[in-house]
Parts: C-alpha cells; structure tokens; sequence
C-alpha cells in the first residue's frame, strides 16, 4: 500500500482533504442557511443593503466554492511550482468567474430598482437594456484583461495600447452618434423631462412620446410628430410646461382720457375684485401703468393655481367677462385707437 502521492505522505492528503472539505461547508452553508434567512430579513425591510446582500449570496456558484475550498486543502501540502501554479490559476478563473456574475447581480439589481422607480415612464426598456448591455460589456472586458494579466500572465501593454488607439479612431468616426448616446444618458439620469411631458423647445411643443438612444420624438399641438437629436435637444433651452405648478396671465386694458381721476384710481381695486371672485387664483397685482397715445393703459397680472391650460383660459375667460361687467356698471369706457383729419394730414389721437 503506498504511503505516500506526489512526494506528500497519506497523512497530509488527509489533512488536506479535512480543510478542503471544510471551507466547502462553510461557504456552502453560508450560501444556503445565511442567504435564505437574510432573504426573509430584507422582504421584510426597506433597506437595499440586505437586498443585495441576499442575492450576492444566492449568485455564489458552485465552483467558486470547489475552488476556494481546494485553493485552502492544498496548504497543507507540499507540491511542486508547477502544480501549484495550475492551482492558483485555476483559483484565480473561478474567482474572477464569480466577481462577474456578483458584477451582472449588481447591474440587474440597480437596474430592477431604477425601472421600479420610473413605473409609468415608457423611456425604459430600450434606454436600460441599453444601459445594462455597456455595464456588463465594460464589466466583462475589464475581468478578461484581469484574466490575461494575472492568470496568463500576458503582457497586455500592447493590447492596451492598441485598444486605446482604435477605440479613439471609432469615437471620431461615430462622435454623433455617441453624442446623441451620451446624451440619452443623461436624459435619463438627469430626467429634465419624461415621455408624458408637454414641453417647449425653439419654436415648438407637444408632448413627449418616445426617448430613444439617438433622438426623442414629441407629438406638436398641430399633430405632426417632431423628431429632434438628443444632444441637439439638450443644447436647446427646454421649458417643461407640465412641471409648471401654476399659471400666471397679464392682461393690459386701456381706457379713455376723460375718465376722472378718482375713478381711474379706484380700477386697480376692481380688478382685484374681478380676480378673487373666480376660485383657483391669486392676485399679484393691478396699476395704472402709463399714458399711451390713445388711452390710459391698466396692468393687470394674476395666478390660476393650476397647470392645466384648458383650466387657465376658462379662468381668464370668467375674469375677462367679469371685467367687462363690471367696467359697464362703473360707466368706465374702453378706449381704441381713432384717427382725426387735420389740414388734410391723419394725426393719431
């Protein structure tokens, strides 16, 4: 009966195996019995700590753990370079194998909790999927080089370099795109506006239908579709018209010269008076502002407490009525521009 395998005694193999079995349950217990009671924990929490603790933990493979658990058992022996460094290699795959799949658990986990977050919001599934494929290609390749450096122990100097290189000649050959790209990006992270959205941008508004990779499409209040690039978008200066918390209306009216003092000075008190009777509004303010060529010119500015247009102009609707009323019962007259003839010249009175 041999005594002995690969220069190291039974003995040793046998202590080998005991800590190598050892770490195995360890780690294998750790992934069972702690996950699944720190998964009952973090459904009962609202913490993200205990949520992603939970599924690292459920997304330890199996061989991570043989190769752990192998990497310790073979402390206890005395092998030659070569075997050792197989093992080491082998280890290092499978540790690296793991921090991927604990990367791609991150990612899925981050990008679960932003869609959750921006229910209703149609701009996801391409924009994150999109998100999620340039994590994991960024995750991926950064573990290959890691792999190459430390397992195969190539000199990636070169490969870097060349990499470098090529990676700015496709940047210039596709800046536009990547602008639009980044661009989204930023839509989505920096959300100045969302699909749903009535914005304004130059000369245009509509409501926003569809936030894609390159551009954003808003349905106009004439019903053409307007497509614009996302970075041109971006560059431009966007009002958000839906995020308006209120509404607020200036009406400038002009009445006649011969109107008395006193009741010129009474006006802006009226038409505080027309404002407060309609619900939903709040006075700013009402002044005799200046003389015009033609009549004495009245400001008038207030609030509707509501963004909604249909509501804003129903409400100046009843204002406006409410001022022609309450001007006719005051015998106040409107002023308009004549014209009178004077040694055969029109002259603006």
């Amino acid at each position: 009966m041999p005594t002995s395998f690969l220069d190291n005694p039974i003995g040793a193999w046998a202590n080998a195996g005991l800590i190598a079995a050892a770490v195995g349950i360890v780690l294998y217990a750790v992934k069972h019995l702690i996950g699944r009671r720190l998964a009952k924990l973090a459904a009962r929490t609202s913490t993200d700590i205990d949520d992603v603790a939970a599924e690292l933990i459920g997304e330890t493979r199996w061989y991570f753990i043989l190769a752990i658990a192998l990497r310790s058992g073979s402390v206890a022996l005395e092998l030659t370079e070569s075997y050792q460094s197989a093992i080491r290699q082998v280890a290092a795959v499978a540790i690296l194998l793991q921090l991927a799949v604990w990367g791609d658990t991150l990612i899925a986990y981050w990008l679960r909790k932003w869609a959750a977050r921006r229910q209703g919001d149609t701009l996801g599934a391409s924009t994150l999927k999109a998100i999620g494929y340039a994590a994991k290609a960024l995750l991926w390749s950064l573990i290959g080089v890691l792999a190459l450096r430390n397992v195969l122990n190539y000199d990636i100097s070169a490969l870097l370099t060349g990499l470098g290189i090529g990676g700015i000649a496709i940047a210039l050959a596709v800046q536009n795109v990547l602008g639009d790209l980044f661009a989204a990006l930023s839509i989505v992270l920096d959300r100045p506006f969302e699909v749903g959205d009535t914005i304004a941008v130059d000369t245009f508004t509509g409501t926003v239908e569809h936030i894609g990779l390159k551009t954003t499409r808003l349905r106009a209040v004439t019903g053409e579709q307007v497509i614009f690039s996302n970075a041109d978008l971006l560059k431009s200066r966007v009002r958000n018209l839906k995020r308006m918390q209120e509404r607020r209306a200036l009406i400038t009216l002009g009445i006649t010269y011969d109107t008395p003092p006193d009741r010129v000075a009474a006006v802006p008190a009226m038409l505080q008076h027309c404002v407060a009777q309609q619900p939903g509004t709040r006075f700013d303010r009402a002044h005799f502002s200046r003389f015009a060529e033609s009549w004495l010119e009245i400001e008038l500015a207030y609030f509707v407490l509501s963004p909604d247009y249909l509501t804003f102009m129903n409400t100046q609707q009843a204002v406006n009525i409410e001022i022609l009323r309450t001007f006719g019962r005051e015998q106040i007259e409107f002023a308009f521009p004549t014209r009178r003839i004077l040694d055969g010249r029109e002259t603006g009175t």
